[in-house]
């Protein structure tokens, strides 16, 4: 349908747009079949480690962060405490005949991981030929300072002593039975120092400890609690055979499936809630079927867009992009209710026309509002990029549809209605800042609140204060770790070196400082690959010694018994690193070999027990002076990684006032001021009521400042564009409304930095969308540059 007395050159463009809203039909059809697809196999992440930046930095730390990380993403440690064993040994087998019988979702779930007996029995078969090369630092001390009549003593007393003692091989092979005590101190720094019956004696209670490893990755939940129901049945059957049991769970999968539970609770909550308060107030707005659907399609395309080009780029889309997203609905919907709201009262004849004066602003609008969005993916962290994309897209496909689609399937009229009127009507009334007094008021009132709220802001970068898991989830996690002696996964020490060999030997270097400070009780244990294997320089020195002590011990037993007594037979050459991690031996420890890193070899050093206030200064210090040795805090890295970003994106922010004033001087001139500044002072009040509220400052509201510079700027656009205009007025209202109460349930999410974004555009859309009206242009402003009316 053309318009009456169109002329030749209008209807040349209107062909030329129905070929263009053919082209948006055809990418829909193709965006509808992804979907189709997609959703037969859905790839979506639930990571929360997503949003941090993995890759940023020193490569061979953030390859040895995804090591440690991805070591232990499907264990789960599950420890029964009883106050004695058999209390214990029964609630074991009760727990672990639940986890074998489950049915229903929680059905194979979990595998119960290789009982550590069968281990023990492949790597000492393994690391036996080795016998002779593998010595701790106290059996080294032994053999150097006691005299061999001692040590021949010792090795008679325990061939003919009542009992014996502990033996792994032939007498004859270990005199001295240095094999057994070996495999002590190995199995009690690995922290799996159980006794006969497998438990652990710790705090007045035997401890069952169960092992478990999830059978597809902790991050391809679904949402669903089925993880942490299926052990929560199993500790029921486990307290019912043993009362006045203590039960504790452990693991990355259990924090997964919380994070994946939230997100689904909340991308019901935020995205049905933002959809639901928008087609109410569009239906308040315009009391027809046609925009209320017509919106919700903007809104459908600008979600499944969004979603099929974050996966084309990204290989899969994370659950926290899907919560950000739902949130996009309250700002997508400007553009169709800003159609709407001027059609009221225009004949379906003229919507070709009223296209074009409308276009401009929109245009502007969506600029500025992507440019704000755009600003997310400058930081290192893949979840924003991710977010970023995901709005930047939604948003440009909303507008598509609302200027390529809405005016073929908006035939009919749309009528005013008495909410739109007195809506529309409320501009008249309000106030201006026409005069000087009008803006000295202004001043004192910003300046009696931002001032003392701006003085009680704090910034606060720590990684921790953006914890989302359940508190009794982390603290169980952090008591099985004091039990076990479990190594932090964010603090350890990186070594390096050219070769496999050097590696090792700067580790043995540092493992002698390590045991200094943990023999006099500073830090708590380690855990070291050379502990296992160590260097060939050292293996030879061990070889070498035993021969020579355990000769000396033999040649005196011979002469006391009369009996010639032979040393066995030992591997020639030295256990090197391949043959090692080939073995089973290398198990508890082969996460910690890096392999080649750069230009050579690295290991890493796992330290445990940081309860101590000192702890990590103490670990920092043993590095210093140290050849190719780092001790790496990822968790004081990446906060200050975040700080760093907070204050590059406060500056970022600033400059994109600059730039966006430019944009908008180029069309309103000398009148840009009456755009930009309502954002301005919208912001800073934000901030100052952060402040008042004792809300820390953090990178996420910083991003959001951004955001509401996008988003704000739109209200004074439209108020200038369409100066005295009460559907714009109205479609500024709804808008605003509608992104406010979006971003308000985003404030509500339990996950800090959507909490932060939510917190901070509550704010900042409440305040932005009360002061733009009052620096609004007079109706009869005939400067401003560009009007459509012009």
């Amino acid at each position: 349908m053309t318009e009456p007395h169109a002329s030749p050159g209008a209807e040349g463009r209107l062909r030329g747009w129905r070929w263009l809203a053919l082209a948006w039909l055809l990418v829909l059809v193709a965006v509808a079949w992804h979907h189709v697809r997609f959703w037969q196999a859905p790839r979506i992440d639930s990571d929360i480690l997503a949003l941090l930046p993995m890759d940023a930095g020193d490569p061979a730390v953030a390859d040895a962060t995804r090591r440690i990380a991805g070591n232990s993403t499907r264990d789960v440690v599950v420890m029964l405490g009883a106050v004695d064993a058999e209390a214990a040994l029964r609630a074991r087998d009760a727990f672990e005949a639940a986890v074998r019988a489950s049915t229903g979702d929680g059905a194979g779930l979990l595998v119960a991981e290789r009982s550590p007996e069968d281990w023990f029995a492949q790597a000492r078969a393994a690391l036996a030929p080795y016998r002779d090369r593998l010595l701790t630092e106290a059996q080294r001390r032994q053999l150097e300072q006691t005299p061999a009549d001692a040590l021949a003593e010792s090795a008679l007393a325990s061939l003919y002593g009542p009992m014996g003692a502990p033996r792994l091989t032939e007498w004859r092979d270990d005199p001295l039975g240095l094999w057994p005590h070996w495999w002590q101190a190995q199995v009690a720094a690995s922290g799996m120092a159980l006794d006969a019956d497998g438990l652990l004696q710790a705090d007045g209670r035997h401890w069952a400890v169960l092992r478990f490893a999830l059978r597809d990755s902790a991050f391809k939940l679904d949402g669903q609690r089925r993880l942490q129901d299926l052990l929560d049945a199993a500790s029921d059957a486990a307290t019912a055979a043993a009362a006045g049991l203590r039960v504790l769970k452990a693991g990355v999968p259990l924090h997964a499936e919380s994070a994946a539970v939230q997100a689904s609770r909340e991308v019901n909550t935020i995205g049905w809630g933002s959809l639901a308060a928008v087609l109410l107030l569009v239906w308040l707005a315009f009391r027809s079927f046609r925009p209320l659907l017509l919106v919700a399609l903007s809104l459908l395309v600008g979600c499944a867009v969004a979603l099929t080009v974050t996966v084309l780029v990204f290989g899969k889309i994370h659950l926290l992009t899907l919560i950000f997203g739902a949130s996009l609905v309250g700002v997508a919907e400007d553009y169709g209710i800003h159609w709407f709201a001027s059609r009221q009262g225009v004949a379906a004849a003229r919507r070709w026309s009223l296209l074009r004066q409308l276009l401009p602003g929109l245009w502007l609008a969506l600029l500025t509002s992507a440019l704000a969005y755009l600003a997310l993916g400058l930081a290192p962290f893949p979840g924003l990029r991710q977010m970023a994309l995901f709005s930047v897209v939604g948003l440009s496909a909303a507008f598509l549809t609302v200027i390529f689609l809405f005016p073929w399937l908006d035939g009919g009229q749309v009528r005013t209605t008495g909410f739109s009127r007195w809506l529309g009507g409320t501009l008249a009334r309000w106030p201006r800042l026409a005069t000087r007094r009008g803006g000295i008021a202004l001043a004192v009132v910003v300046l009696l609140v931002a001032v003392p709220g701006l003085m009680r802001v704090q910034g606060n970068d720590d990684l921790r204060s953006l914890q989302s898991s359940p508190a009794e989830l982390i603290a169980q996690q952090r008591e099985v770790g004091r039990l076990l002696g479990m190594p932090s996964p964010a603090q350890f020490f990186l070594v390096q070196g050219r070769d496999a060999e050097q590696v090792l030997q700067r580790e043995e270097r540092l493992v002698a400082r390590l045991r200094d400070i943990e023999a006099d009780g500073s830090v708590g244990g380690h855990r070291a690959l050379s502990d296992w294997l160590p260097s060939q320089r050292r293996q030879d020195d061990n070889a070498a010694l035993t021969s020579r002590v355990e000769r000396l011990v033999l040649a005196r037993l011979s002469s006391v018994t009369g009996e010639t007594l032979m040393r066995g037979e030992f591997a020639a050459s030295a256990l090197d690193i391949e043959a090692f991690l080939a073995s089973p031996a290398s198990l508890p420890v082969r996460s910690l070999w890096l392999g080649k890193v750069g230009q050579g070899m690295a290991s890493v050093v796992m330290v445990n027990d940081l309860s101590r206030p000192d702890a990590l200064a103490v670990f920092a210090v043993q590095a210093k002076g140290l050849d190719g040795v780092r001790w790496v805090d990822r968790t004081a890295d990446i906060s200050r990684l975040l700080a760093y970003y907070r204050h590059m994106m406060s500056w970022l922010l600033l400059a994109g006032v600059g730039v966006v004033f430019v944009v908008l001087a180029i069309r309103y001139r000398t009148q840009a001021w009456r755009v930009i500044t309502p954002t301005l002072l919208a912001g800073l009040l934000t901030v100052a009521l952060l402040g008042w509220l004792g809300q820390p400052l953090q990178l996420f509201n910083v991003l959001a400042l951004m955001l509401l510079l996008g988003m704000g700027i739109d209200y004074g656009i439209f108020l200038v564009e369409h100066r005295g205009d009460a559907s714009a007025w109205l479609a500024v209202c709804v808008g605003a409304a509608s992104t406010w109460l979006s971003f308000g349930l985003l404030g509500l999410s339990a996950t800090p930095a959507l909490r932060a974004f939510g917190l901070t555009l509550l704010f900042g859309i409440g305040l932005v969308w009360l002061l733009s009206p009052l620096f609004r242009p007079a109706p009869d402003d005939s400067s401003l540059h560009g009007h459509p009316s012009e």
